[in-house]
């Protein structure tokens, strides 16, 4: 940078930005944007008010410089005020809170911009705020302490990003002496306006002013609270988190995948570490593109923190944002903005990963940080493609599972060595075995079993991998090795519902029932939504232990999240029949048929996984007790 352009100078510095810019977009982005626009129009006139001026405006975000921090401190407080003003007139939703950080700092002035740590700090005191709320560093704490009437919370010292020393940071407070200072100055400023409408009128503006700012300025949670009672399972003695799906901000539904991607590997990570309780992706992807509020996702699962977050991914760069929030206190533990090129993304994921396992006091070993942040890939051609082929196996359509070859196909073409992309290519000839859309089951099993093989030789730390090898090899009734496949699993993810709820479906088929319903129900606990194959798996579970009320009860359950599934009402039917309900067993017999009119108890018999074959039998006998056809009924014509 040439010395002629710019000059440096002491300047304070005002940042701010809008908190849940990212779910107002979702929600509604024509009326968003309008109410920026007026917010932000406000905002330059105040700062213009008190002798600053706006430096830049992108997005959200505001960066305004004054040559008085007690000027800067004063517009953040005034900004507020009049925000606040402005949002009771709006419905909840739809109210706009900017978080605003002051600092003090020397900076460098080029053609008008502003440069350096001074202004760095400021984006992250900004960050430390709350929704409506102002935070200043310590040195912009030192000039404004006793010049206007305000009193502050000490927040200790920080260490932010990209600063090598920590910041000391202060939030702005209100107690009744300030409230007071504040419409003295109203008063002030509005004189002779007041002159003119008269004494009782003006009695009247000081107290509705006076309340107004009490109940704005005292310390309010960002937002509301969960309660502890409430809550529909205990809280976990550890740390416990859900990850909520990223929002799709780029304007393209195809690239859902990405922010789809980006969650599950945040969920993956944290789920490595036995310190941390961390909510599966199937619950908290149904949380997806609907407007629940925090407290409520946090009663419902059971945990004291959540992360939710937005992602814009154009061309080669990607924006993502990301903020913790302690749902006990309904306060913001910290909020991000990462604006960097797509080929960051991996580093970026382990910084995000870090934050969080910073924030919430986890201390991992060297060992456990290398485990925790290691990646499969340096190619982000590979990585894309692997990351949509998953999404697309995820969705479970023929269609999409087609794709999904074609796509971990090119991935391994781009990097031969990616373990992830062989474990995607196999779940994906797996799924041809589900849909029935294989024209060869046998040779297709195979296969599905040699690339999850190929995906653990490259990569013995893949617990998913691991787990489906595990999965696959029961079917071939090779089920020690199946147990040792799913042993590693939940020795390198002991966090994950996924590896636990695949352990113990194939000890449940290894005949260790007694191992495994404990582990059904950790898995259930952590995945508190659960796809049906966990309630199929966990009742067969029940049944094969003669546990036939819960088993009932888990394939109801299934039956409930899937009307048609028909594993899980031949559970259902053998369960009723085995524990001498017939009637009951020959009406959920009926609906087999209508399900699938070949179906036949031989068959079924054949292809389950159970090392006991005697085990087999017995729950073969329940389906032809309640009226199963031993063989697919012959159509009238043959």
């Amino acid at each position: 940078m040439s010395q002629e352009g710019f000059k440096r100078k002491l300047a304070a510095i005002l940042s701010a930005d809008v908190e849940g810019y990212s779910r107002l977009m979702d929600d509604d982005e024509e009326a968003t944007v309008r109410t920026l626009t007026s917010y932000r129009t406000a905002i330059t006139d105040l700062v213009q008010q008190y002798r600053g001026r706006i430096i830049d405006t992108p997005g959200d975000n505001i960066l305004a410089d004054f040559t008085s921090v007690v000027d800067a401190v004063n517009c953040a407080v005034e900004i507020q005020r009049e925000l606040a003003e402005r949002n009771a007139a709006l419905p909840d939703n739809r109210k706009m809170q900017f978080r605003i950080g002051v600092n003090l700092g020397d900076v460098i002035d080029e053609d008008g911009r502003i440069y350096g740590d001074g202004v760095n700090i400021a984006a992250r005191v900004e960050s430390l705020a709350e929704a409506g709320g102002i935070c200043i560093s310590g040195r912009a704490h030192d000039q404004v302490e006793n010049k206007l009437g305000l009193e502050y919370e000490d927040l200790g010292k920080h260490e932010v990003k990209n600063i090598s020393r920590p910041i000391q940071v202060y939030r702005v407070l209100s107690y009744p002496g300030a409230a007071a200072h504040r419409v003295v100055q109203a008063k002030e400023s509005l004189g002779r306006k007041w002159r003119k409408i008269g004494l009782s009128a003006a009695a009247i503006v000081i107290v509705a002013v006076a309340l107004g700012i009490w109940q704005f300025y005292l310390r309010q949670p960002a937002v509301e609270p969960a309660l502890v009672e409430k809550m529909a399972y205990p809280l976990p003695e550890k740390p416990s988190i859900a990850v909520l799906p990223f929002d799709n901000m780029s304007g393209d539904p195809n690239q859902d995948y990405f922010c789809d991607g980006l969650t599950e590997n945040m969920i993956t990570a944290l789920s490595k570490t036995p310190k941390m309780f961390v909510i599966a992706r199937n619950s908290t992807f149904t949380y997806k593109g609907k407007a629940v509020k925090v407290n409520q996702i946090a009663e419902e699962l059971g945990v004291q923190y959540v992360l939710e977050g937005s992602v814009r991914k154009e061309g080669d760069r990607v924006r993502i944002t990301a903020q913790l929030i302690d749902a006990l206190t309904g306060h913001h533990l910290w909020a991000e903005k990462y604006d960097r090129e797509l080929k960051e993304i991996f580093s970026l994921q382990d910084e995000l990963t870090k934050k969080i396992i910073s924030s919430l006091q986890v201390k991992l070993t060297e060992g456990e940080q290398a485990y925790v942040y290691a990646k499969g890939t340096d190619n982000l051609e590979a990585y894309l493609k692997a990351m949509k082929a998953n999404w697309l196996n995820l969705n479970g359509t023929k269609d999409g599972v087609l794709k999904a070859l074609d796509l971990a196909e090119e991935a391994i073409d781009l990097d031969p060595n990616y373990a992830f992309a062989y474990k995607v290519l196999g779940t994906a000839h797996g799924a041809t075995l589900w849909l029935q859309m294989s024209k060869n089951p046998r040779e297709t099993l195979k296969r599905t079993i040699e690339l999850h093989q190929r995906s653990v030789e490259l990569n013995d730390s893949l617990a998913i991998a691991h787990a489906a090898l595990g999965y696959w090899l029961m079917y071939v009734r090779q089920h020690d090795k199946a147990v040792a496949e799913g042993e590693r699993a939940v020795i390198l993810e002991p966090g994950s519902a996924d590896t636990i709820h695949v352990y113990a479906a194939i000890l449940t088929y290894a005949g260790r029932r007694k191992e495994a319903i404990p582990l059904f129900e950790e898995a259930l606990r952590l995945n508190p939504k659960p796809p049906t194959a966990y309630l199929r798996h966990y009742g067969v579970a029940l049944r094969d232990s003669g546990l036939y009320k819960e088993a009932n009860a888990q394939a109801e359950r299934a039956i409930k999240n899937e009307p048609d599934d028909l594993i899980a009402w031949v559970l259902l039917v053998s369960s009723l029949s085995l524990s001498g309900r017939e009637e009951e067993a020959r009406a959920a017999a009926k609906e087999v048929m209508r399900i699938n009119p070949k179906f036949s108890v031989a068959r079924i018999q054949k292809l389950t996984p159970h090392k006991d074959r005697a085990v087999a039998k017995r729950f073969g006998d329940g389906l032809r007790k309640a009226g199963l056809p031993e063989h697919p009924p012959k159509k009238a014509s043959d």
